[in-house]
């Protein structure tokens, strides 16, 4: 094979390279059979012939993966093959850019930071139907086409029902900031991981920070399967508090408690849009209003280094410690304000609210040193009193 580069994958002719990475390159090629443009990608196998074999099952096990489901949201796979040393998989071309691309552009607002969860999470629930699960959601494998569509890419390490290629017991594959406790714990796990995986994704979509940091990975394995994680809304203060509802129910570490299945999750997520656009169209009158340049429904967040997330408030940083309460749904209401009639909120939230309940509206809670410096203020104030009238 030419140091340049081949000249052809089976039946498809290479244009040019569109990218590399540690295991291969992906080429921009013309079908010559139907005249149209594809991408391919491939893998060199090296090693012994027993690794070569693994890692071109596993390389084609995402051709079995993605071909097997035909959903307008995962891309849609032509051939597979092999070249001398090289496999590779034909594909289609896609338009668009990767995900983790607009997060870190910021060029997110929240309603678009939805839909996109809501196509991925229909695309996850076919691909669930079929005994696929992806094991490896995140930024990098979900692309936004120009049009507004998703694509789901990779599933190079999913599962499947009679997978060809079996993972050794205890072997991790995925990224760890997306994977669910159960993966990072090497317990036994089922589509509902795929539900936490995506709910970390819209987690940093609205917010611009992923829930779970480390300084390295044992801290953030350990943030994965313990951490409490601090309502959106509270790092993005412009989100609607269903959001953080919807979210918490995603993010629950143990998985019977999570959305049982990616088309309840969402099912949520349509029914939040109205909301979500609501709050954007708040966000955008106070901006005109204020002569402000902020972009509807994206408000001023930073890290605190090595510390919790914050919110700019008026001239005031206020740091958010993450709460242990928000891991309990039952206390969800504490966290916002809620419409204290049940009928309210079931109308402007879209979701079932028990018949009879009052949603209850959020207690301010003292922090131990300051209630600790009050009881002993005024124990103090007491014991001079006692002094004085002596």
């Amino acid at each position: 094979m030419a140091a340049t580069g081949p000249g052809q994958f089976g039946r498809f002719r290479v244009l040019g390279e569109l990218g590399r990475g540690a295991m291969g390159v992906v080429y921009r090629a013309e079908d010559p059979a139907l005249g149209r443009i594809v991408a391919i990608k491939t893998i060199t196998l090296t090693g012994t012939d027993e690794q070569r074999s693994l890692f071109e099952a596993r390389f084609l096990q995402e051709a079995r993966a993605a071909g097997s489901i035909g959903h307008p949201a995962i891309v849609t796979i032509y051939d597979v093959g092999r070249e001398a040393d090289v496999a590779f998989i034909a594909m289609e071309l896609l338009d668009g850019r990767e995900l983790r691309d607009l997060i870190r552009g910021g060029s997110l607002a929240p309603s678009e930071a939805v839909e996109i969860a809501a196509q991925v999470a229909e695309a996850l629930a076919a691909a669930h139907e079929r005994g696929v699960i992806h094991r490896d959601v995140k930024p990098g494998n979900v692309m936004v086409l120009s049009d507004g569509r998703v694509k789901i890419m990779d599933f190079g390490i999913a599962r499947l029902r009679d997978p060809a290629v079996k993972t050794a017991t205890g072997m991790m594959l995925g990224s760890p900031r997306y994977m669910a406790p159960e993966l990072v714990s090497g317990e036994p796990f089922d589509h509902r991981a795929d539900v936490f995986s995506l709910g970390v994704v819209l987690y940093e979509m609205l917010t611009g920070i992923a829930p779970f940091r480390g300084d390295d990975l044992s801290q953030l394995m350990f943030s994965v399967v313990n951490a409490a994680v601090i309502p959106p809304s509270h790092v993005n203060r412009t989100l609607p508090s269903v959001l953080d509802y919807i979210l918490a129910r995603a993010l629950k570490k143990i998985p019977d408690e999570r959305y049982a299945s990616a088309a309840e999750f969402a099912q949520d997520l349509r029914d939040a849009i109205p909301d979500v656009l609501e709050a954007e169209s708040a966000v955008r009158a106070r901006a005109e209003a204020t002569g402000e340049g902020t972009a509807p429904g994206l408000a001023a967040t930073h890290v605190v280094p090595g510390g919790a997330p914050s919110v700019e408030h008026g001239d005031e940083v206020v740091e958010l410690r993450p709460s242990p309460r928000f891991d309990c749904v039952e206390s969800l209401a504490r966290l916002a304000v809620l419409p204290v009639d049940a009928e309210a909120a079931r109308s402007r939230s879209g979701f079932t609210v028990p018949p009879g309940t009052k949603a209850r509206r959020p207690r301010r809670r003292m922090d131990l040193p300051f209630t600790m410096a009050v009881v002993g203020y005024l124990a103090a104030a007491v014991i001079a009193v006692i002094i004085v009238i002596r």
